[in-house]
């Protein structure tokens, strides 16, 4: 079993990754069901949670039901740092993550994120004071390196694990890649597989087919794999790796009862975690994902995200039951990739 301090998981587990817009209670809870193994959080501003914007506060909401789950934050002042964790500590998370590997401009420009990747020095020193803040089991996300010249993935590494972070999981790529080309995950398999390091290492990257989840952990012989992008419209994907480890065949891809009852679900959970009206609004954005690549789809879809009224839309989830052809459902493989699925719009 792969220990996260006293939190027992898997030998091989299966992580939501966190992402912003996406990985919020609802859907976490959906991908728990499909059989992710532990959750995170949509990553939080520390500056936003000790001015108690409450945006930042409300992503610190968490339910029984998705247990494990870790809170994912962001920053690089140390002050700013520890004050949010106290904060999150209040909200019960069973991890406490730290972002390392966010990206985008707006993040990194506050050396945040992936910023820090220019001062390890002190990358390494905000995660000991968070560690010696919290009694909750510290872990990090983050990327190989700012660039193709600067991959010190395998130091840092060790040096985190020394101020006392409990797992590791690294995005294949640096941040000047952004999300583009392949990730790589020699330097992943490096870290895993250097004799000084015991604590749990998670691989995060182009994870999208059970295939290449079984590479992570039968050549690279990681602790598991972080999912992102795979799962944005189909939570599904973490019971299909599943089958896949368990059985060595691929499991059958949802059905349009499965997809509807999914959809169903995922806005009564929103609307009763924000509301009528941010509800309808906020799970507008999933639906083209969910319905992926069944013919025909797009009425439906324009009647899905024209209607604020909830009543509207559960009604066009029973004539799309009623009305589309089951043989127009993709085959496997069939489902929603990195050009044409609904993107968060900063993913850590």
């Amino acid at each position: 079993m792969a220990k996260i301090g006293d939190l027992q998981l898997p030998n091989f587990s299966f992580l939501l990754a966190p992402m912003e817009d996406v990985s919020d209670p609802p859907f976490r809870a959906l991908c728990k069901e499909q059989g992710a193994d532990l959750v995170y959080t949509e990553f939080i501003s520390s500056e936003g949670l000790i001015r108690d914007a409450a945006k930042s506060r409300q992503k610190l909401d968490i339910y029984e039901k998705e247990r494990p789950v870790g809170i994912q934050i962001f920053g690089a002042e140390l002050d700013s740092m520890t004050q949010a964790v106290e904060i999150v500590e209040a909200s019960g998370p069973d991890i406490i993550d730290i972002n390392f590997g966010c990206p985008v401009k707006k993040v990194v420009s506050k050396n945040a994120g992936a910023g820090i990747l220019k001062d390890i020095p002190l990358m390494v020193k905000l995660t000991e004071a968070i560690v010696k803040q919290t009694h909750l089991p510290v872990t990090v996300k983050t990327r190989l390196g700012w660039d193709e010249n600067s991959i010190y993935i395998e130091e840092v590494a060790e040096r985190l694990q020394d101020v006392g972070i409990k797992a590791l999981s690294i995005h294949g790529r640096t941040r000047a890649q952004m999300y583009k080309g392949q990730a790589d995950w020699a330097p992943i398999a490096r870290v895993k597989n250097n004799p000084r390091i015991h604590i749990p290492i998670f691989g995060n990257g182009d994870v999208d087919t059970p295939e290449k989840a079984m590479i992570m952990r039968d050549e690279l012989g990681l602790d598991g794999a972080m999912i992102g992008r795979a799962s944005i419209g189909y939570p599904w994907f973490f019971r299909e790796c599943k089958h896949f480890f368990e059985t060595g065949t691929h499991m059958a891809p949802p059905t349009l009862e499965e997809r509807v009852a999914v959809a169903k679900r995922h806005l009564e959970m929103s609307i009763d975690w924000k509301g009528e009206r941010l509800g309808v609004f906020e799970t507008r954005r999933h639906y083209t994902n969910y319905f992926r690549g069944i013919q025909n789809f797009k009425p439906y879809r324009s009647r899905l995200v024209s209607s604020d009224d909830s009543a509207d839309v559960f009604a066009v989830f029973e004539d799309i039951l009623q009305e589309v052809d089951p043989d127009w459902l993709p085959k496997f493989g069939d489902r929603p990739n990195e050009q044409d699925t609904y993107r968060p719009s900063t993913c850590a």
